[in-house]
This record gives structure tokens, sequence and C-alpha cells, in this order.
């Protein structure tokens, strides 16, 4: 068995700890080859794994991993979407803007602050009239990443 083979078993693996680990090994190996089976446990039942699993993808930072991270932003579990945010912040893929714009009006803050950090470093001017919703935020942590990510896509 093959030490990508192994890991990727891993993924299948009995305990929270070892699927969560066997994720983080994926991420750190490099190897894109890695990306079908990361996003299939995207459908893991604990949110921890789903997380290593999308921290891993975005470590990875190949546009075929977008797609999956994309649909990580509907997951139920804020954190899971958090790091879908930051996953997708280091991919830099203009395709995740309007899915990305769909999280600006989040339940969870830290997803409206992820929101508002991502759309500013994928540099779409498009996301100017969205971000300004948040200047209204009711917290200020908010207020000041959507200000910021309009002060970048405007320079």
């Amino acid at each position: 068995m093959s030490d990508l083979s192994f890991l990727i078993a891993g993924l299948h693996a009995g305990s929270v700890a070892k699927r969560r680990a066997a994720a983080a090994a994926l991420g750190k190996s490099g190897i894109t080859d890695a990306i079908p089976a990361l996003a299939a446990a995207l459908a893991d039942p604990h949110p921890a794994v789903r997380c290593g699993c999308v921290q891993a993808l975005g470590r990875l930072a190949d546009s075929s991993a977008v797609p999956p991270l994309i649909l990580a932003l509907l997951d139920t579990e804020p954190s899971v979407r958090a790091a879908a945010l930051a996953a997708l912040g280091k991919c830099r893929d203009p395709a995740a803007v309007v899915a990305v714009t769909g999280l600006l009006k989040d339940a969870d803050r830290e997803c409206r602050i992820g929101a508002a950090t991502v759309l500013g470093r994928l540099g779409d001017r498009r996301a100017v009239g969205p971000l300004r919703v948040l200047l209204d935020d009711p917290f200020l942590d908010v207020r000041e990443a959507a200000g910021s990510a309009i002060l970048r896509l405007t320079k």
C-alpha cells in the first residue's frame, strides 16, 4: 500500500482523531491526487474531521480544490464554513467570489469577517456593493473587516 493510499484509508478510520490526522497529513503531503478523497470526506459526520479536510484542501491550494471548498461554505457548522473561507483565501480563485459573497449575510460573526477578508483578497470589485452592507453590522470587527476589504478593492 502506498503512503497516499494509507493516508486516504485513514480518512475512514474509526476515531475522529485518526481521521483528522489523516486529513492533516494529506494536506501537508502536497499531493493534489488526494483532493478527491478529501472532498469525499467532507461528508464526515464529525465537524472536526470536516474542518481538517477543508484545511487540507486549502493547504493544497489547487484549483481543483475550489469546488469542494465552495460546497463546504454550505456546511451547517460555522467552524467548517469559517475554515472553508480561510482555505478559499489561500486558493485565491476568482470562481469563489459569488459563493463567498453569500456568506456576508451569515448568522455567524466569524463567517462574516472571513467572507469580507477573503473578498478583499480575491480582488473582484463587484464585491464592494455587498461589502458595504456590512458597514452597518452590529459588531465592530465585522465593520472593520468590511472596511478593510473595500479599501483593498478600491485602490
